[in-house]
């Protein structure tokens, strides 16, 4: 039986601040994290909340702190989904944490029995689920299956956090 833990590393923390471009600030001036990487526009395949179709829209910072990746999630547009129902609870701190694995069944049968409350496929051949593991706020579980090519976009980020040196604190990706 695969557990939770064996199927691959945490690798991300990631937030849905109410201000964004505050939290931006803050991870990059109070905390000296960065740069961040910023993708506008993000739109996933077959997006399901709670098991229904969503048609979100968002953007996301990403930056390196060390080997562990933080993600700023900014939802663009007002469909059902899992950074939605956070804002309007009102909640702050740690949204989720992100495991990578290259074994989405292996996935699904270690969380058999938990909530899948939203699910997409990445363009490109990856594969994501966010799950509630019950354990309360900031205990939800983003399982990433990474598309082709991912390792590098994220090798890459790292490599800038590692040589940085505070100018440009946020880049736009393509």
């Amino acid at each position: 039986m695969t557990t939770i833990a064996r199927l691959g590393p945490i690798m991300q923390n990631a937030f849905v601040p109410a201000d964004f471009d505050a939290a931006l600030s803050f991870w990059t001036r109070t905390m000296g994290v960065g740069p961040f990487f910023l993708l506008e526009n993000v739109t996933l395949e077959d997006v399901r909340y709670l098991g229904h179709p969503s048609d979100v829209k968002f953007s996301i910072a990403l930056g390196y702190w060390g080997d562990m990746q933080i993600e700023l999630i900014r939802q663009l547009n007002d469909a059902p989904s899992i950074y939605k129902a956070w804002r309007e609870a009102g909640k702050s701190g740690l949204h989720h944490v992100c495991q990578l694995t290259d074994d989405m069944g292996a996935a699904r049968a270690a969380t058999a029995g938990m909530t899948v409350l939203q699910s997409a496929r990445v363009p490109g051949g990856g594969e994501v689920i966010y799950v509630d593991t019950g354990g309360g706020d900031g205990t939800m579980l983003e399982i990433l299956k990474p598309a082709p090519g991912t390792d590098g976009l994220f090798a890459m980020m790292k490599d800038a956090a590692r040589t940085w040196d505070g100018r440009d604190p946020v880049r736009t990706l393509g």
